[in-house]
């Protein structure tokens, strides 16, 4: 099956800042292109995002006035657009922009709906998202599974092996029910 064959399937990755979100997906992301799988990551930031320098020439463009500057060249693409005081557009509107693939994964929008994995690390001090958030179907930390997680799958973070032996049933699940 293509990536372009294959279902859309939607993965959230959130937790708080420090968790170890971005070095699990890095992995995550790593091996399942290896196996030949096409995975898009979108990834949400509360600061503002500056991928050339001023003196460049996008940017300079961009800086002028340009609603959107596509930077083009043989190794990648990248579409910069300018919101200028305009809201930040919508998780649904960002994924109808990507390219066909086998998943995405989605680092931070904790607010919206799609399955997730939580990373949770109780040493930072910062309270559990899942039990707030009926959206988390599992959980990915260095702390033992309490007794009660919701059903759950409570995986241990530590062995990311295990982890993506979850995200690979994960998959193979979700592109059944599709």
């Amino acid at each position: 099956m293509s990536a372009t064959e294959a279902p859309r399937l939607l993965l959230g990755v959130v937790g708080w800042s420090g968790s170890g979100k971005t070095s699990l997906l890095e992995f995550l992301v790593a091996a399942l292109a290896r196996e030949g799988r096409r995975v898009n990551v979108v990834k949400h930031s509360h600061h503002d995002v500056e991928l050339e320098p001023p003196h460049k020439d996008s940017a300079r463009l961009r800086l002028a006035g340009a609603a959107e500057v596509l930077l083009a060249s043989p190794y990648r693409v990248a579409i910069l657009r300018e919101l200028r005081g305009a809201p930040e557009p919508p998780l649904a509107q960002h994924l109808a922009r990507l390219a066909p693939a086998e998943l995405t994964l989605v680092e931070g929008y904790k607010w919206e709906r799609m399955p997730k994995l939580e990373v949770f690390r109780p040493g930072l001090g910062r309270p559990a998202l899942y039990p707030d958030d009926p959206d988390i179907v599992a959980v990915a930390s260095d702390a033992p599974a309490p007794v009660e997680q919701g059903g759950r799958a409570w995986l241990d973070l530590n062995d990311r092996q295990a982890v993506l032996c979850w995200l690979r049933a994960w998959m193979q699940k979700e592109a059944r029910q599709a």
